[in-house]
């Protein structure tokens, strides 16, 4: 399950993924179109991401979240993944080059500093 984070600056998407597992009609009913509108208002896509836990992806939601980087590849200007998650982190580092823009994981205590990167210019 994934939630819109609310009050966020302005250009700024922030979503919450809730217990349980991901599934494709997360990517597309709720991250898809917000990331269509950020994308096709020129600004690029600034987004934050916080996980608290993880209980796992189906595939179809893992090949969601592959088509989601790459249809929008261009648009994609920074990503905070906000998360105490230890292993998310550790490949976030580790193949975070491999993301268009910029990547920076921050912990869950911290959600406040990474909402201000993520719109900063």
């Amino acid at each position: 399950m994934i939630n819109a984070l609310p009050d966020l600056p302005p250009g700024l998407l922030g979503f919450e993924l809730g217990p349980g597992s991901l599934h494709a009609e997360d990517y597309r009913d709720v991250l898809l179109p917000a990331l269509e509108r950020a994308a096709g208002e020129g600004d690029g896509i600034r987004l934050v991401l916080v996980v608290p836990e993880f209980d796992g992806m189906s595939g179809g939601a893992l090949w969601q979240d592959l088509k989601l980087g790459v249809e929008h590849l261009r648009a994609w200007k920074r990503l905070a993944l906000v998360t105490d998650i230890g292993w998310m982190s550790h490949l976030t580092g580790m193949f975070g080059w491999m993301v268009p823009g910029e990547t920076r994981v921050f912990p869950l205590a911290e959600r406040a500093a990474a909402v201000g990167w993520a719109a900063a210019s």
